[in-house]
């Protein structure tokens, strides 16, 4: 419901901003009618093109002005100045006008294309890089959801990813600084190096390091990605690493949610010239019917209209659901009612539920 009055809202400010040169005009001439002919306002009819060239293509841009010019000559003849120096100047100020918001559409529908087009690489390439992760990996099973934000927003740089491999399932979840096809660039560099770390190296703390080489021969300046890095083993353990990324949310068989927060913090990943102390791994148990959510800073950050912060934890109870993709659906479309109108920043949110190991292909 909530994003049906969105779309209304959308389409009556549509609707508004493609009558308001018409309303104008219809204004100017009921003014000059009702002031009489005394009085000249031909000039204000240059308004109409005006407010066209704001939100119209170029096409309706010379219709109106055409039109405004037409109402100045029938109101010239009314008030008697056909041929009179303040009609003369009225037609000059609405070809004028007119001119100006031509080659002002033109310019205004060249930067909308170009952002589209830029829009467009973007959004391939990150379908391209998060791909779709398994239903089930190893001992596990895994949903994930990604709300991009709002429509005006830049692509972000959200990543998630989950290999299988000898030791056990391994995950990453995190958050480039930035938007746009640089934070694409940033999370594609992440994720290439940590699809091969994870199937190569003996621990997390070796994938890290294989991924914060390749961040540090990428990145220049301030730049950093946050994000959690998870191994699930089969002996009912599971190991983070956290860089400086939000804390994943743990929901135990027997109801108990808590956060899994690191002892210390940590600077995240692409920050090596601060020479700080990188994160000590922590575990945490993860038996049968055990969930873990790994998230981005979009879902706890994300604020109502009073800015509250969605309460991620007091909702937790909505991934209660037998399937984990229903349960994630359903934790995805509270947080979009809790803001009630388009995110601010892509949220990205992980699943993985823990079964049975002995019970592989059990639901």
């Amino acid at each position: 419901m909530a994003r049906g009055r969105r779309a209304s809202a959308a389409r009556l400010a549509q609707v508004l901003m493609a009558a308001w040169p018409f309303v104008m005009m219809g204004g100017v001439v009921a003014v000059d009618l009702l002031a009489g002919p005394q009085y000249g306002y031909l000039t204000l009819l240059a308004l109409g093109p005006a407010f066209a060239s704001l939100v119209g293509r170029v096409r309706r841009t010379v219709v109106i002005g055409l039109l405004a010019a037409v109402l100045s000559l029938v109101l010239a003849v009314y008030d008697d100045l056909l041929g009179a120096r303040q009609s003369d100047l009225s037609l000059l100020s609405i070809a004028g006008v007119t001119v100006a918001g031509v080659l002002a559409a033109m310019g205004r529908q060249r930067r909308e294309q170009e952002l589209a087009d830029v829009r467009s690489v973007a959004e391939v390439a990150q379908r391209v890089l998060l791909r779709p992760v398994p239903r089930r990996a190893g001992h596990l099973r895994a949903a994930v959801s990604y709300t991009s934000a709002n429509a005006e927003a830049r692509i972000g740089g959200d990543l998630y990813e989950i290999v299988t491999g000898p030791g056990g399932v391994r995950v990453i979840v995190g958050d480039v600084q930035g938007k746009g096809l640089e934070a694409v660039e940033t999370a594609a560099t992440v994720l290439g190096a940590f699809r091969e770390a994870a199937h190569d190296e003996a621990d997390l703390l070796g994938v890290t390091r294989r991924v914060e080489r390749a961040l540090n021969r990428r990145l220049s300046g301030e730049e950093f990605v946050t994000a959690v890095l998870a191994e699930a083993a089969t002996d009912g353990t599971l190991t983070l690493l956290n860089y400086g990324h939000p804390a994943p949310l743990l929901l135990r068989a027997d109801g108990e949610t808590l956060l899994a927060e690191p002892g210390a913090t940590a600077p995240p990943l692409g920050l090596s010239e601060l020479n700080a102390p990188g994160p000590a791994p922590y575990q945490v148990p993860f038996a049968p019917g055990d969930q873990i959510l790994l998230y981005t800073d979009g879902v706890v950050e994300a604020r109502d209209r009073t800015g509250s912060f969605y309460p991620l934890v007091e909702r937790s109870f909505l991934l209660g659901d037998d399937d984990p993709e229903q349960a994630l659906e359903k934790l995805r479309l509270d947080l979009v009612a809790h803001v009630d109108g388009p995110l601010h920043d892509d949220a990205a949110m992980l699943l993985l539920r823990c079964k049975d190991p002995a019970l592989p292909d059990a639901a």
